[in-house]
């Protein structure tokens, strides 16, 4: 079937009114812009700043892999912290990463033929090039979401699902996987599409996202209160996952990746990222930011969720290395990539009654 032909005008349409979020200045000019959308939400949900279009819907893509784990935690998946954290993971392909995915498939007396993820080289560049070096290929187990695929695998296996074709969208896995985004986000999704590793994939918006990652480390916070206060060890499964991810974060990501560096920096958050320039990060308060980047670079996810993350009151001096990155000349720092002042700007009001 040929692709649709639309118009400019149809284009138009269909653009979102991105706002320019981050800047890469050298010597003093503005070399390079990214545009994007940016949110943040307080406990209850409210808008407490915005830039850009955060209401449009988008794809959350690896960000939503804290809200499938909660769906298979209320599914019966129990795994020890550091392999949950893993379900909620695009890692880099280290050694703990690979021997975690295959702990869990062990567990449940599965194997990597049992994956249904696609193939691919580890994300990480340092394991990347490790593993070429010894002779690897793209392979399922190294592709980034394979923790994600075990787990999936497993629950289906608790279930007494098929663990064959677990992917697709009318499975009973991904039919609960699409009623805890629902509740988590609050949302419809806009539209259903496939994920980079095979994973049905919702269109949401950055308002949605942002308040389940809201939800998700307001539970692990309420988790870890009633620890300290001698009170019941109950934990949701929200809070299983948050709890996982903050105890873990080389698991979520990988050691030199910004969204391990976050969690450790700040604690008591919920970071996770997603390809084409997503970041979500949900803070112990139930406060939340979601950033999108319109071109998908990856370099300006941070500086723009820094930027907001201080907005709402953080104290972001401990992220200072994660704000900025240098720009380089003749192999010195001749600028800087950093945020613009995207929440100063005159824009449109988010309209809470959507």
């Amino acid at each position: 079937m040929p692709s649709p032909v639309f118009s400019a005008a149809h284009t138009a349409v269909l653009l979102p009114t991105h706002e320019p979020l981050v800047a890469a200045v050298r010597d003093g000019l503005v070399e390079s812009v990214h545009y994007g959308s940016a949110i943040a939400v307080a406990a209850d949900g409210s808008t407490v700043a915005s830039a850009g279009d955060p209401l449009t819907p988008f794809y959350p893509r690896s960000s939503l892999k804290p809200l499938q784990a909660v769906a298979m935690v209320r599914a019966g998946l129990d795994l020890p912290a550091d392999l949950l954290a893993l379900a909620a993971a695009s890692h880099s392909g280290a050694a703990e990463h690979r021997d975690g995915a295959l702990r869990i498939l062990e567990l449940h007396g599965l194997s990597v033929n049992d994956f249904e993820n696609s193939l691919d080289l580890p994300y990480g560049v340092a394991e990347r090039e490790e593993w070429l070096r010894n002779g690897g290929g793209a392979t399922q187990l190294t592709q980034n979401c394979s923790g994600k695929h075990a787990a999936m695998a497993a629950t289906c296996l608790i279930n007494g699902w098929p663990v064959r074709g677990y992917l697709d969208p009318s499975h009973p896995l991904q039919q609960l996987v699409a009623g805890t985004v629902l509740e988590l986000t609050g949302e419809e999704p806009f539209a259903l599409s496939t994920d980079g590793c095979g994973t049905p994939l919702f269109a949401l918006t950055l308002r949605g996202m942002a308040r389940a990652f809201g939800r998700i480390a307001h539970a692990a916070a309420d988790a870890l209160a009633g620890d300290d206060d001698g009170g019941p060890a109950f934990q949701s499964a929200e809070a299983a996952v948050g709890l996982a991810m903050q105890r873990h974060p080389e698991m979520v990501a990988g050691e030199g990746r910004d969204v391990t560096g976050l969690m450790r920096l700040l604690p008591g958050s919920v970071a996770k990222d997603g390809f084409e320039g997503v970041q979500l990060v949900g803070l112990a308060d139930g406060s939340a930011v979601a950033v999108k980047i319109s071109d998908g670079g990856d370099r300006a996810r941070m500086p723009a969720t820094v930027k907001l993350l201080e907005a709402i009151g953080v104290d972001v001096e401990p992220l200072s290395a994660i704000a900025t990155s240098p720009v380089v000349g003749g192999g010195r720092q001749v600028g800087l990539l950093q945020a613009t002042d995207f929440l100063n700007q005159p824009s449109v009001p988010v309209n809470e009654a959507l």
